[in-house]
């Protein structure tokens, strides 16, 4: 009998580590329209952060909240090609942060990372940016549809679905972004003709590989931000 109950304990483990299905994507629009239930889903990052790249003593993470003490990135060491990441973010009065996907150059990550944008749009130092700055956006090349981000101190969800060239962004249930990286076929001027930030021109979007290096924007204009429930669906045929 305990033999028995041992063999239905295991086959029932074995059901419930079955890892989430990835679902297929719209052929246009935006990837995804809702947040979804990401709590089986594997973690980005493991508690010890032993799977990421970062300087010693600058990231940590406490109690499952992820935060940093200077402005240096922390970078997953897997690279992810089409994906959904899902994650809390929060801000303080000034956070000026951000979420890399793509990276394929681990020295000159500025125009070989898509970030979408993470801001305190109302604080006093970011009020006045560009459109394209504001937070939910391809920093520097799209400005968000709408600002969904809450005020300093509360918690913000956001998912962010990769499907080769096509990446889209909700923040707290409603649509911040969604773009098409083959639309940017020149390196200094994004599609609408406006000019590129000189920081991040380089080689044309449309031209640079579509996978690459996750990472996090840490602690930038003396304004922190701190992360939680970072989360992962991949399929596995999509991690180069």
């Amino acid at each position: 009998m305990l033999r028995t109950l041992l063999a239905l304990l295991v086959c029932a483990l074995a059901v419930g580590a079955e890892p989430a299905a990835f679902p297929a994507f719209p052929a246009s629009g935006p990837l995804i329209t809702a947040h979804p239930d990401s709590a089986a889903w594997p973690p980005l990052l493991s508690d010890d952060l032993g799977n990421a790249e970062f300087p010693a003593g600058v990231w940590s993470m406490t109690d499952g909240i992820l935060t940093a003490t200077k402005d240096i990135n922390i970078w997953t060491r897997r690279e992810y090609a089409d994906c959904i990441l899902d994650l809390e973010f929060r801000l303080e009065d000034g956070t000026n942060s951000g979420v890399f996907l793509y990276n394929s150059d681990r020295v000159s990550w500025m125009p070989t990372s898509v970030e979408i944008q993470v801001l305190h749009d109302q604080g006093k130092e970011w009020r006045n940016v560009a459109p394209n700055w504001r937070c939910g956006g391809f920093f520097g090349h799209l400005a968000p549809v709408a600002s969904l981000a809450k005020e300093p101190g509360a918690w913000n969800r956001m998912t962010v679905a990769c499907h080769g060239p096509r990446i889209t962004a909700l923040i707290n249930g409603g649509l911040a972004c969604a773009f098409d990286l083959s639309a940017w076929t020149d390196g200094t001027k994004n599609p609408d003709g406006s000019e590129i930030p000189k920081w991040l021109q380089g080689k044309p979007w449309a031209s640079l590989p579509y996978h690459g290096r996750i990472g996090l924007q840490g602690r930038h204009a003396d304004a922190g931000i701190s992360f939680r429930n970072l989360r992962i669906l991949a399929p596995p045929s999509a991690t180069p």
